[in-house]
C-alpha cells in the first residue's frame, strides 16, 4: 500500500509564516525545530529519541515535571498481553530495565533472588527484558536517554489551549504552540503525546470523549454494558440509601441517579482513574497510611456495607515489584477506582483538573486509611493491608504518593481511520505501524440504582482471546481535511473498546517511536504526514526492530459459511441483547468466532439470526457450535415459521458426540426466516454461532 501524496506541501510557505509571527516584547522563544512533542510521556520519550536517531533537530514539553507518565507514575506491571509483540525503543527500555537489576547494587531493600526466585523472572524464555520495575528506575532510564540523546526536555509548561497557530489554508497546518507562561514553539511537525489529547483539540481535530454507541461501528462491547458487569462488582442487595430504608435520605455519595442508561447505547462517562500505587511492606521504608486532612468517612459508607454483605478480601492487587515493593492496582467492586468522578477531566481547564486530581487523592488515602482502621472491615483485611504503606524512596515530594494520575482515556482523536472490536478480534488494517496485544478492556464507569433499589458497577469489560494485531498508521493522524503537520501516538483514533486493548505504555511507546519516524518522513518528502509513503515507513520501522505483525501461534481459521449447504447465518450477521462475549478459543466454529453467555445472566442473553432466503417453502434447520463439556445441556432455541408460529426446541450443547450439530426439524419459511438463540433457564455455557437453512430437497445430501 502506498500514502503517497497527491501534491507536495510547501514547508517554505509555513517557514515563512512562521519567521513572521509576531512576538511578545522582550520574549525569548526557542528556535524553530523540525519536531515539537507535547508530552513527555513514555510515548513523548520515545518519539524523541527516534527523531534524535533520525537527524531531526527536537523538543519536548512536559507540562509537569517529570517526564515519563504512567510508567515513572507507578505502573511498574506491564500490561501487553504479549511480549512478543513489543520491538524497537519500547523493547529497548525493558532492556534496560534489565541491565539495571543486573547490578547488585540496585538492590538495596531485598536481595535479587529473593525477587526472582518468586515467580518474577527477569526474562522470558531467553529475552533480555524484565517487564517490572520501581518508578524510580523507570525515571533514571528516561534521564539516563535524555542525557545521552541531548534532547532538551521544557518542563512545567503548559498549553495555552488558546494559542494555537495555524494556516488559513486547509489542511491548515500547525505554525506554533504557545504556553501559559509566554513562549512559543514552533516546528514543522508536531507530536501531541499527552494522555488528555490538548494540542489535538486546540488543533481543531476532530475528536470524541466517552463511549460510542455500539450500532456505529458494529460492535457488541461498546457503549453501556450492565450485563457484563460481571468482575470487580459490589455485592448484591446493597442500599443505595445515606439511612439504609429511607429514600428521603438521599444517595450515598458517587452514585450516577442518572444511571445506566440503555444497554449499548452512547454515553459522556469516562472509565475511571486511579493512583497505582507503590508500596513496600519493608519497616525501613515504610510510611504508614494516614487519615487525610478533609477525610469524607460517607464515600466509604458503600464500602463498609459491601464488606458487611460478604465481602472479606483486600480490594487491590498487589503485583510485587523489585526491592519488596508493589504496583497496586483496583480489585474488586469498591476499591481504588473513583468511579463516576472524572467525567469532566478531558475537557476540563487545568484548575478544574488539579480539582480532580486533589480530590481522587483524597479520596484513595482515605481509602487507604478507612480499611488499615475501621472497625467495620474485617480484621484480616485491616490487618493485610496496615502491614504496607507507601515508600520513602518513591515520590519523595509527596510523601510517597505521586502527582500522576491514572488517565485511563480521555479524549480520543477521529481520524483517518477508527480502530474497532472488529481489528481486535481479526479484521486486519492494509498499514499496520506496530502490534496491541491486550485483552479488550474498560473499567467501571458509573455507580448506579438497580430496579431493586441497589448499588450496582456498571461499565468493567474483559474479552480477550485474540493474538496481537496491526494498529492501523491511519490511526495516528488527523482526518485529510484537517491538519497535515500533527501525529497521535496516544490519544489515536479508537473507539471506547478498542482503546481499552490498545492503551497500554509499551504500545504508546511503539506508537510514539512510529509517529516520530513518519514525522521525520514527511519533513524529508515535503508531504503532509497523510501522505507518507506507508511502504518506506514499514521498511524503516522494521529495520529499527519494531514488530508489525505476529508471526506466533494464531487461533485455526473457522468454518467457512459458503462451504456448507444452504444459506448460513452466521453470529456476525445476528442481532443481539445482553452480555454475549466473542471468543475465538474453540475449534469447529463457523466464522472468525462465536458468542458465549460466561453462564451468567441468565434469560437475558438474546441472539436473532435472520435469513434472506430466496424462496418460501420447507427448509431444515441447524444450529451449528463448537462443543465442549461446559456447555448447556437445554440451550433454548426458537424457530417462527412462515405463519408467524414460533416452534421452540432445546439442545444440548454439552454432547461432544452431536459434533456441534444439531437438526432442529423441517419447517414452512418465507423469505425472511427467523431463529433465536436464548439462555433462559440453561444449566452451563450458551454458545451462538451459526445457524444453517437447507432446502428439503437438498437435506439429505
Amino acid at each position: 500500500m502506498s500514502m503517497k501524496p497527491r501534491a507536495k506541501h510547501c514547508f517554505s510557505v509555513a517557514l515563512s509564516l512562521l519567521v513572521g509571527w509576531s512576538l511578545p516584547a522582550g520574549a525569548a522563544d526557542p528556535e524553530p525545530v523540525d519536531l515539537v512533542v507535547y508530552g513527555g510521556t513514555s510515548a513523548g520519550i520515545a518519539a524523541a529519541v527516534q527523531a534524535h536517531r533520525m537527524g531531526k533537530s527536537v523538543i519536548v514539553i512536559e507540562p509537569s515535571q517529570r517526564v515519563g507518565g504512567l510508567t515513572t507514575g507507578g505502573l511498574g506491571q506491564t500490561d501487553i498481553g504479549n511480549k512478543a509483540a513489543i520491538g524497537g525503543i519500547a523493547r529497548e527500555f525493558y532492556e534496560d530495565i534489565a541491565a539495571h537489576y543486573e547490578d547488585p547494587s540496585a538492590w538495596n531493600w531485598q536481595r535479587a533472588e529473593e525477587y526472582r526466585g518468586d515467580g518474577q523472572s527477569k526474562t522470558a524464555a531467553g529475552e533480555s527484558a524484565m517487564w517490572t520495575f520501581e518508578p524510580s528506575v523507570a525515571l533514571s532510564v528516561y534521564q539516563d536517554w535524555i542525557e545521552r540523546d541531548g534532547i532538551r526536555v521544557d518542563y512545567g509548561k503548559r498549553l495555552d489551549r488558546s494559542s494555537v497557530r495555524m494556516t488559513r489554508s486547509l489542511p491548515a497546518r500547525i505554525i506554533g504552540i504557545r504556553m501559559e507562561s509566554g513562549e512559543t514553539y514552533r516546528a514543522a511537525m508536531f507530536i501531541d503525546a499527552t494522555y488528555e489529547g490538548d494540542l489535538l483539540a486546540a488543533a481543531g481535530v476532530s475528536y470524541t470523549v466517552g463511549r460510542e454507541a455500539n450500532e456505529q461501528y458494529g460492535e457488541t462491547l461498546n457503549g453501556v454494558q450492565t450485563k457484563m458487569g460481571i468482575y470487580h462488582q459490589l455485592r448484591k442487595g446493597i442500599d443505595s440509601s445515606v439511612v439504609p430504608g429511607d429514600p428521603s435520605s438521599g444517595l450515598l455519595p458517587h452514585i450516577d441517579p442518572n444511571g445506566p442508561g440503555e444497554e449499548g447505547a452512547a454515553d459522556h462517562r469516562v472509565q475511571a482513574y486511579c493512583f497505582r500505587m507503590c508500596l513496600t511492606d519493608h519497616p525501613e521504608n515504610r510510611i504508614p497510611f494516614h487519615k487525610p486532612e478533609g477525610y469524607q468517612p460517607l464515600w466509604y459508607e458503600l464500602m463498609l456495607r459491601n464488606y458487611e454483605a460478604g465481602e472479606n478480601a483486600a480490594p487491590w492487587i498487589n503485583s510485587g515489584m523489585p526491592n519488596r515493593k508493589t504496583d497496586t492496582n483496583n480489585r474488586l467492586g469498591f476499591s481504588t477506582d473513583f468511579i463516576g468522578q472524572n467525567y469532566d477531566y478531558p475537557e476540563a481547564s487545568y484548575e478544574e483538573r488539579e480539582k480532580i486530581v486533589a480530590k481522587h487523592r483524597l479520596y484513595q488515602q482515605g481509602l487507604m486509611w478507612t480499611l488499615a482502621n475501621h472497625p467495620r472491615v474485617p480484621e484480616n483485611v485491616r490487618k493485610e493491608v496496615s502491614r504496607w504503606g507507601m515508600c520513602k524512596d518513591e515520590f519523595e515530594e509527596g510523601n510517597g504518593w505521586q502527582d500522576q494520575l491514572y488517565i485511563r482515556e480521555a479524549r480520543r482523536m477521529v481520524g483517518e481511520y477508527v480502530m474497532t472490536q472488529k481489528n481486535c478480534q481479526g479484521l486486519p488494517v492494509e498499514d499496520p505501524i506496530g502490534l496491541a496485544a491486550y485483552t479488550m478492556d474498560s473499567h467501571h464507569q458509573q455507580r448506579y440504582i438497580d430496579e431493586n433499589g441497589h448499588v450496582r458497577n456498571e461499565g468493567d469489560v474483559q474479552v480477550g482471546g485474540f493474538p496481537p494485531y496491526g494498529i492501523s498508521y491511519r490511526s495516528l493522524v488527523p482526518k485529510r481535511r484537517e491538519v497535515s503537520n500533527l501525529l497521535v501516538p496516544v490519544c489515536l483514533s479508537a473507539s471506547h473498546i478498542a482503546f481499552g486493548s490498545i492503551r497500554m505504555e509499551p504500545v504508546f511507546m511503539v506508537l510514539g517511536q512510529t509517529s516520530a519516524t513518519a514525522a521525520a518522513m514527511a519533513i524529508d518528502d515535503q508531504v503532509a504526514v497523510q501522505n507518507v509513503d506507508y511502504e518506506r515507513l514499514a521498511a524503516r520501522l522494521v529495520e529499527d526492530k519494531q514488530v508489525l505483525a505476529y508471526a506466533g501461534p494464531k487461533p485455526k481459521p473457522g468454518i467457512d459459511p459458503k462451504s456448507l449447504d444452504g444459506i448460513v447465518v452466521d453470529n456476525s450477521q445476528a442481532k443481539t441483547e445482553g452480555g454475549w462475549i466473542p471468543s475465538r478459543s474453540t475449534g469447529n466454529r463457523v466464522g472468525m468466532d462465536y458468542l458465549h453467555d460466561s453462564n451468567v445472566s441468565k434469560g437475558e442473553c438474546v441472539a436473532v439470526y435472520q435469513a434472506s432466503l430466496k424462496q418460501p417453502g420447507r427448509y431444515e434447520v441447524r444450529l451449528l457450535w463448537p462443543a465442549h463439556s461446559n456447555r448447556a445441556s437445554n440451550t433454548m432455541v426458537k424457530i417462527t415459521d412462515a405463519a408467524g408460529e414460533q416452534h421452540e426446541r432445546r439442545v444440548n450443547q454439552r454432547d461432544a458426540k452431536s459434533g456441534g450439530r444439531a437438526k432442529l426439524g423441517e419447517f414452512d419459511l418465507g423469505t425472511n426466516a427467523i431463529v433465536e438463540i436464548r439462555n433462559d433457564d440453561s444449566d452451563g455455557y450458551v454458545i451462538a454461532d451459526a445457524v444453517q437453512f437447507v432446502p428439503v430437497d437438498s437435506a439429505g445430501e
